[in-house]
């Protein structure tokens, strides 16, 4: 079966998302620190003294309140009666952070990537992440071989819009900061403070060199069950009313498990055949040399209760 695929995970905006970050990656506690907030007081990013209540600076508090709907464990609302924003917890948000939830001070590496995948699904609202994991097709770069090409495919994509090259030097910045460990700094500051999200092992500096790399190929921290999941919701986008999906979907097409996670097609193949031989509802099958993911009902809903077992036994 061939499904056309919907349109990229880019050019599907009406306009590009640089650079809402203020130079910041996301950092240990921030996620949980906006879902308590905006918990306590839904209009706590508008007000005067989010900084104050937040414990941050003013552009960390704005950083805190992009990288929370990003990862869309928020979203905005309007509110009418006051002609304002506010913001609310989405339900994956409440799933994942709440007391109770399934892992709210992100302890396990696991919600790190399911994070990871939130921020990359669409919409995705970091425009050069986009670019990054789907686009970009050099195994070794510097930062300015990124900078070079995300700038040309944007004014290529969004010939309307209004962007400075520094911008767009911000957001690769903060794209290397947020995923490679910075080894050789010396002394800890605002610039050299790793980001959790480091721990994924998905760029790798050269030592000493400017040269990144992404790792391609098995992830020792990333669990099956968050391929399985991330390949069945992925599924839910992409083939609405089927009830299969090709392997080769899974790891190649744009926005698919196999380039945002950076694994292989054997890997992810590897992993749904765990997952699915302890389900009913999911098999992997081969016809006429064609290996897919089959599923008896919605997708979606079976990626939710693959996620609430593989959190179950761990007591969330």
């Amino acid at each position: 079966m061939v499904v056309a695929e919907k349109q990229t995970q880019l050019a599907h905006q009406n306009s590009p998302i640089f650079s809402r970050h203020e130079t910041f990656p996301p950092r240990n506690g921030w996620l949980k620190k906006a879902f308590d907030a905006i918990a306590d007081d839904p209009n706590v990013f508008t007000r005067d003294d989010a900084a104050l209540i937040l414990g941050v600076g003013k552009n960390m508090a704005k950083a805190i309140r992009y990288w929370a709907i990003a990862f869309k464990i928020a979203e905005e609302k309007l509110d009418k009666s006051v002609k304002s924003k506010t913001m609310i917890a989405t339900e994956f948000g409440n799933r994942l952070l709440s007391d109770n939830g399934w892992d709210p001070y992100l302890e396990d590496t696991a919600s790190l990537w399911l994070l990871h995948w939130s921020l990359l699904k669409k919409p995705c609202l970091a425009s050069s992440w986009a670019f990054a994991f789907n686009h970009f097709r050099h195994p070794e770069f510097t930062q300015e071989d990124f900078l070079n090409e995300v700038s040309a495919y944007a004014k290529q994509t969004w010939p309307d819009s209004d962007f400075s090259d520094a911008t767009l030097k911000n957001d690769v910045s903060c794209f290397v900061r947020m995923y490679c460990k910075d080894e050789s700094a010396r002394h800890v500051s605002e610039e050299t403070i790793s980001s959790p999200f480091s721990e994924l092992n998905l760029l790798t500096k050269s030592g000493g060199s400017r040269h990144i790399s992404f790792h391609f190929g098995g992830k020792t921290t990333l669990p099956d069950a968050i391929v399985a999941a991330a390949s069945l919701d992925y599924a839910s986008e992409i083939s609405t009313g089927q009830s299969t999906i090709n392997i080769s979907q899974l790891a190649y097409s744009q926005g698919s498990p196999g380039q945002i996670f950076k694994i292989t097609e054997s890997i992810l193949c590897t992993a749904l055949e765990h997952v699915s031989s302890h389900r009913k509802d999911i098999v992997i099958s081969d016809t006429g040399g064609i290996v897919q993911l089959a599923f008896t009902r919605d997708p979606l809903r079976i990626s939710e209760d693959v996620l609430k077992q593989f959190y179950a036994p761990k007591g969330r």
